[in-house]
């Protein structure tokens, strides 16, 4: 594909581990712009020395993965972008077909490679289907569909791209799965282990924010409260139990779920951030 069609975007933190993989499987024409949600500047320069394709934009500090890509997003002047998160990795052909798919579904609005989505969806021998959601760690956009309206920033962490799956629904925009496209995607924890726990609560806490903010938004107050009841009072349960047993890692994760329900239903802004340097 020409470089004038399509750009990559990929949001960072903490990322040192798993993004040099996913840069080098990226072909050298496409411009890739990474969003490192820190100050890094030695990540910064590792990386543009690494890759003359790329360029590294600092937030300064961790605005979240929907104000990330937003901002990656807007230094875009291509018609298609491809954001991924830093624990993937293109398949050889992954370009070529998303080309071919392009050809097709010239009115598309989102696309997802079908590998990884982690749902049950029935290709019946065709490689292209029509869905109502994907999985966020790779998406491709038709840009000029957006008029520079993509994600909520609300959002710090999750539900990013369900809220923004469900927008284009609500305006009769085509969302698409195509199996042919590869994009192999880890997954796994790229964090050390004195971070991990840091990274659990964090997890946690804006999980549970996200799941009361996007049924507010869609479905109101009331029904987002009835949703949401039984996983607080769950999370208050098992914050005392593993108080009671002295298990301070377990309740700090469940009284962090907790108070992302509370939170959101107070309706504050997702603040919490992990304590790690």
């Amino acid at each position: 594909m020409d470089s004038n069609e399509l750009s990559i975007v990929i949001v960072t933190f903490k990322s040192e581990k798993k993004i040099f993989t996913c840069l080098k499987s990226i072909p050298a024409n496409l411009r890739v712009i990474v969003v490192e949600n820190s100050d890094n500047n030695s990540f910064k320069k590792k990386i543009e020395d690494s890759f003359s394709n790329v360029e590294c934009f600092l937030t300064g500090s961790n605005k979240g993965y929907a104000a990330a890509n937003n901002l990656g997003l807007s230094k875009l002047k291509t018609k298609f972008a491809l954001l991924l998160n830093p624990d993937t990795e293109l398949d050889k052909n992954a370009i070529k077909y998303f080309n071919l798919f392009v050809n097709q579904k010239k009115d598309f609005w989102l696309l997802g490679p079908a590998n990884n989505q982690q749902v049950d969806y029935s290709f019946n021998q065709n490689d292209i289907i029509e869905v109502k959601n994907l999985k966020g760690f790779a998406i491709f956009l038709n840009l000029e569909k957006f008029d520079n309206d993509y994600f909520d920033e609300n959002y710090f962490l999750y539900f990013e791209e369900i809220d923004l799956c469900k927008r284009v629904e609500k305006k009769g925009g085509k969302i698409f799965l195509d199996k042919k496209i590869i994009i192999k995607h880890d997954g796994a924890s790229s964090v050390n282990k004195e971070s991990s726990i840091e990274f659990e609560k964090n997890r946690n806490w804006h999980w549970m924010w996200s799941t009361f903010y996007y049924h507010k938004k869609y479905k109101g107050y009331f029904i987002a409260s009835i949703i949401t009841f039984p996983k607080l009072f769950s999370s208050l349960i098992k914050t005392i139990f593993y108080q009671v047993i002295f298990n301070i890692e377990k309740k700090n994760i469940y009284f962090c779920r907790m108070s992302g329900i509370l939170n959101s239903m107070m309706g504050k802004k997702s603040w919490y951030r992990p304590s790690i340097d």
